[in-house]
């Protein structure tokens, strides 16, 4: 009886070891190189900064594409300024003067002679730019064309300086605007004189008149025509 008892009570004492045995183990440790550290976990990444705010655009500057056959404004042309909205910046029939300048407000003098009207108006869009955001729709129209002169002098029946109201305008057009030779006039030694060249061109009237090819050539502003 009593070696059944204790045969029973060391099957209890086997069978708890096995249970205690099967527990999960403690966590690994892991081995540095002065000894033993606990694993360290991963640390969680840090939050992205926020995307800085786009930064404003800057204003590209424009520029014209000038067309040598675009007309180029010159003293005693008259313009016509227009702000798009703004009426009080908007002017009509400016003068150019005599230095090649306009007056305009809040940009003060500029300089117009020599430029095309699509130069002008960047060039006013860009001053006004400095007062107004975003910059302001502009335009400039030339209303009136005095610059462009040729001055036609000698044995003519009216000498004097006459505007050039196209660019296709001839000696022959020019002498008639000068109402004609005159009966002391020698239509063998007419000269044309142009800036910027050596010398005085020579007129052909005759071949002119008759229709001989490139004899009417077409006259430039500042040219002086001279009927000796």
């Amino acid at each position: 009886m009593i070696a059944r008892v204790l045969s029973t009570f060391t099957a209890v004492l086997v069978l708890a070891s096995a249970a205690s045995a099967q527990q999960t183990p403690a966590p690994r440790e892991a081995v540095g190189t002065t000894g033993t550290t606990p694993s360290a976990q991963t640390p969680a990444a840090a939050p992205a900064p926020p995307a800085a705010a786009p930064a404003a655009a800057a204003r590209a500057i424009e520029t014209a594409r000038v067309d040598p056959r675009d007309y180029k404004i010159g003293p005693e042309d008259i313009l016509d300024i227009h702000v798009w909205k703004n009426e009080e910046l908007s002017r009509e029939r400016i003068p150019v003067r005599p230095d090649g300048k306009i007056s305009h407000p809040l940009v003060n003098d500029i300089t117009v002679a020599g430029l095309t009207a699509s130069q002008v108006r960047i060039e006013v869009t860009q001053r006004l730019s400095q007062f107004i955001d975003p910059a302001p729709e502009v335009s400039v129209v030339v209303r009136e064309i005095h610059s462009p002169k040729v001055s036609v002098s000698g044995n003519v029946r009216m000498a004097g300086y006459f505007e050039l109201k196209t660019s296709d305008v001839t000696v022959l057009d020019m002498i008639a605007k000068a109402q004609g030779l005159n009966e002391f006039a020698d239509k063998g030694n007419i000269k044309v004189i142009r800036r910027g060249q050596n010398g005085a061109i020579d007129f052909k009237y005759n071949d002119a008149i008759n229709g001989k090819n490139g004899a009417n050539f077409v006259v430039q502003p500042g040219d002086v025509i001279v009927v000796n």
